[in-house]
């Protein structure tokens, strides 16, 4: 139970220090950075053998990166727009339809209409929403879903933790030149490359040694189960970390989005 907690309250802590680099390096900027640490911290664990992949091997890892990178990208762009809380709230869509789809429970059914009832409340018009935001969020979530789907097809095609490093590695290198480039129009202050950095840290390297520990001793739907929670953490890292307030709808809503997934993966 606490390196469950401990991985998503690092990895939600780490996307609000990320976010303190924006005015700086932007969201762009600071992705790229993450997805570099993310690299180095796969390899180092997977040690893929690259040139032994087969064509069957290497077009999923592909769709992979390219999932990675713009799941990041389009998450870390909601949050500087819509703030933690709400943009972790939309990503977790994703999940939650890879869960509930294919499911014939009327319970499922009650909790899809949960989810939407949630996400109407997060989307409704306000002079002040948003809806770019919003829609970078429910991208996320789009790639989330994909995430999940692709890793499963990664994993019985490629042994070990192979897969996930080679696609860390590829996104990485997509990265590269965009990493320059923001450089070189942005220079960057050393704080703003040290917040990038422990976002890459705190959201990647963190998360995933902990969550390999984790899934040694507790069972992936409990897994699932308490990971539902992210929302919420997301929601109080902003406020304690960033200063994003909530009102009530929009607790409501992550709320709500927070049951629909904790009941969707309860034990039947």
């Amino acid at each position: 139970m606490a390196t469950m907690f401990g991985s998503g309250l690092s990895n939600q802590t780490g996307a609000a220090i990320g976010s303190l680099a924006f005015p700086v390096l932007g969201p762009l900027g600071v992705v790229a950075v993450r997805q570099y640490v993310a690299a180095l911290v796969l390899v180092a664990v997977g040690r893929p053998g690259l040139r032994a992949f087969t064509w069957r091997q290497w077009w999923p890892v592909l769709l992979l990166a390219a999932v990675f990178g713009t799941m990041n990208l389009s998450l870390y762009t909601a949050i500087d727009r819509i703030g933690l809380g709400l943009a972790v709230t939309l990503e977790f869509l994703g999940p939650l339809t890879v869960a509930l789809a294919g499911s014939r429970r009327r319970l499922d059914a009650g909790c899809a209409v949960l989810a939407a009832a949630g996400v109407v409340v997060l989307m409704r018009p306000r002079p002040s929403t948003d809806y770019a935001g919003l829609a970078l969020g429910l991208v996320a979530a789009c790639c989330w879903a994909s995430y999940i789907l692709l890793n499963r097809l990664v994993g019985q095609r490629v042994p070990g933790a192979q897969g996930a490093a080679a696609a860390a590695c590829v996104s990485a290198l997509t990265f590269l030149p965009i990493g320059i480039v923001v450089a070189l129009r942005h220079p960057p202050t050393a704080g703003a490359v040290l917040c990038a950095v422990a976002a890459g840290v705190l959201s990647s390297a963190v998360p995933y040694l902990a969550d390999l520990l984790t899934l040694r001793s507790v069972p992936p739907q409990t897994f699932g189960l308490f990971m539902s929670v992210n929302p919420v953490l997301a929601a109080l890292v902003g406020r304690l970390v960033l200063g994003q307030t909530l009102g009530a709808p929009e607790w409501a809503a992550i709320g709500a989005v927070v049951a629909a997934n904790a009941v969707s993966l309860a034990p039947r």
